[in-house]
């Protein structure tokens, strides 16, 4: 397995959770991170946590991903300071949800605009970058991609759209050596559903929840495949959580 010694990665959604799990990891293994989000205050904290640890290689820039230009320039921030851009991890994204009669016009526009148009556009953006020496993008997507939760429409209908993305995106990459991943976590801990209760419009209660760390180590093996290899999609989750068959 090669390892990301000196590799330039930008992570959206890089200032909390997820995010922020895969950048540590990621800087541990020596990579040159950049985190994007459009919360600055996140991106301060999360630069500042992971430099306390002695990774140096980590900055950020403060982003939209719905927002075109905000994406190119987040992509040329990344290439100006560092010469290339050789791993994309596309973690941002939103949670919303109702019975699908409730759901309004502005849920359904925030989660898609977010979780499928952002991803979009920021692959579109790193392949631009890839396409003359090869790279690495990893979709955050979600088990509700094949296994919904009620009262989950605009969440779920991303998902699914999020891995169709993922493999029209791995087609179009395979001949300029860009390899195209959906990594899929189950129900995780992370600082919006601290509490251990569903983010969703239903709430049921206390779930079994695994750490944001078990999914950075996923993206870490996802990085650091070899040239020409790609696991296409994989699937974390806790063991006695109700997936498969939803019990």
């Amino acid at each position: 397995m090669n390892n990301l010694e000196n590799k330039v990665v930008i992570i959206t959604g890089g200032g909390t959770g997820i995010g922020k799990a895969i950048a540590k990891l990621f800087c541990s293994e020596n990579a040159k991170v950049i985190i994007a989000s459009r919360n600055q205050e996140n991106l301060i904290n999360a630069v500042n946590e992971i430099r306390q640890t002695g990774n140096e290689k980590i900055d950020y820039y403060k982003t939209d991903v719905t927002n075109t230009e905000d994406v190119a320039n987040l992509f040329s921030f990344a290439f100006n300071r560092h010469g290339a851009v050789d791993v994309l991890v596309n973690n941002s994204g939103v949670m919303d949800g109702n019975p699908i009669d409730q759901v309004s016009d502005e849920q359904w526009d925030n989660v898609i605009s977010v979780n499928v148009t952002g991803t979009f556009k920021c692959t579109r953006e790193g392949f631009k970058y890839m396409k003359s020496r090869g790279g690495k993008i990893i979709n955050i997507g979600s088990i509700a991609g094949e296994s919904p939760r009620m009262f989950s429409s605009p969440y779920t209908t991303s998902k699914h759209a999020v891995r169709g993305l993922t493999k029209s995106a791995a087609l179009d990459g395979r001949e300029y050596g860009i390899s195209v991943s959906c990594l899929n976590p189950g129900n995780t801990m992370v600082e919006r559903r601290a509490d251990g209760r569903s983010g969703t419009g239903k709430d049921q209660g206390p779930e079994i929840l695994i750490n944001a760390n078990d999914i950075a180590r996923t993206a870490l093996l996802m990085a650091t495949l070899p040239e020409g290899t790609n696991m296409l999609d994989a699937t974390v989750l806790p063991i006695k959580q109700e997936f498969i068959g939803r019990g």
